[in-house]
């Protein structure tokens, strides 16, 4: 079962971070702990690393682009959020999902330069993280249900679909009217309408206490509102799902794990050098050997045709030697080919004794090829013995042809010796 170490990190590297171990089976291997990103190293181990960076910071959308993945959609991509955009596409790292069901594809962009400086910050502590990933895609999304986790002064909030932002500076109804489910008047009106929307809400106990008129209003206003405390802090709730693979990992691109290739290759790389080396005299080997062969070859043709001519004057190139052999070999009743009749004939009586209904009426054995006339009392049995003088891979035999006569079938087999 594998173990994954949580980071998640604040906007100043250098404040404390909080860090969990997780497993794949989505379970907390140990409890949250709060410290310096160096006292991290005692927890990492063999473990790989993932690290939660401030979604505040990192713009997290989806588009809907008629193209599919490669350069043509990456190029596109910046024009297809450019309304979205504060700053200059080339101070912007855009890292992609996977395509939903809908047709829209998860995106998230985020300044190179702070990117950078993350990165950085963790190789200095000589932690290489398998991905980086913006923290509010670790509250789950659930269809037909908004989802929000309040923490410090921030709203994580998504809609179970295309919504998936952070909100600072503001109360959960507040979020929920600026993404549209409450309308703003609709808000601070006294009397009930149920909106056809659950609302799931994770905090903690301080959070809960502080947004106790928010939930009088939401409660009158949405259909269901379920409230969860948090007892093991925000870090456990945020790793669980992102341990399952959830969010859009940011080291992509300029930013992804090839530039680590070097370092785990230079320790090889004097043995990849010798084995070059090898492979490149093998070639050079096999290519001196296969030219030798085909001149050897040229020669003994020539002699081959020089003979032959003396032989029989007057007759064209000779282009298979082989072939013109065993001719001759067949001509004077000396050809190489084994006899195969009696082994056919021990396979033969193998397939009737499983197959006692089975009557032989005719053998013959002429080139290599034995012929049978068998009688039997259905097809199925006909096509057993032939599976079986088959089975042993050292004969094929195959039904030439079925006649019905009565309650009886007679049938023509043919076995020779399988060439495959």
């Amino acid at each position: 079962m594998a173990e994954f170490l949580v980071i998640r990190i604040g906007k100043d590297v250098s404040q404390p971070a909080q860090w969990i171990v997780v497993d794949d089976s989505n379970a907390c291997c140990s409890s949250p702990v709060i410290g310096s990103l160096s006292d991290a190293l005692t927890d990492m181990g063999e473990r790989k690393v993932i690290v939660l960076v401030p979604g505040a910071e990192v713009l997290t959308t989806s588009v809907d682009i008629p193209i599919k993945g490669g350069s043509r959609f990456l190029d596109a991509l910046p024009y297809a959020l450019e309304d979205e955009l504060a700053e200059d596409i080339e101070q912007l790292h855009f890292s992609t999902g996977i395509r939903s069901n809908n047709g829209r594809v998860p995106v998230a962009v985020v300044n190179r330069e702070r990117l950078s400086q993350w990165v950085e910050c963790f190789r200095e502590l000589g932690i290489q993280p398998v991905s980086m990933i913006p923290d509010n895609y670790g509250l789950a999304r659930i269809e037909g249900t908004i989802s929000m986790l309040i923490t410090e002064d921030q709203v994580m909030i998504n809609d179970g679909e295309n919504i998936e932002i952070v909100m600072q500076g503001i109360s959960p109804s507040e979020a929920l009217s600026a993404i549209g489910v409450i309308d703003e008047v609709e808000l601070h009106r006294a009397t009930p309408s149920t909106m056809s929307k659950n609302v799931l809400i994770y905090c903690d106990v301080e959070n809960d206490k502080q947004y106790q008129d928010d939930w009088l209003i939401l409660n009158n206003k949405m259909k269901d509102l379920t409230i969860n405390l948090l007892k093991n802090g925000v870090i456990s709730q945020l790793a669980l799902t992102v341990v399952t693979g959830t969010g859009i990992n940011l080291l992509q691109g300029d930013f992804g794990a090839k530039s680590e290739y070097s370092r785990l290759f230079r320790p090889w790389r004097y043995v990849a050098m010798l084995l070059l080396v090898l492979g490149l005299v093998g070639i050079a080997t096999k290519t001196t050997n296969y030219y030798l062969l085909k001149q050897e070859e040229m020669n003994l043709k020539q002699q081959f045709e020089a003979e032959y001519h003396q032989i029989l004057p007057g007759t064209s190139s000779v282009n298979d030697p082989a072939g013109i052999i065993s001719s001759l070999k067949a001509r004077i009743g000396t050809s190489g080919t084994p006899s195969v009749f009696l082994q056919s004939l021990e396979q033969l009586s193998w397939a009737l004794k499983q197959n006692k209904e089975a009557r032989i009426d005719v053998i013959s054995y002429r080139a290599g090829v034995v012929d049978i006339l068998l009688t039997a009392s259905n097809v199925s049995t006909l096509d057993r013995i032939r599976r079986v003088i088959s089975e042993n891979d050292q004969f094929k035999a195959s039904i030439q042809s079925t006649e019905q006569d009565g309650d009886k079938v007679n049938s023509r087999i043919r076995i020779q010796v399988n060439e495959i």
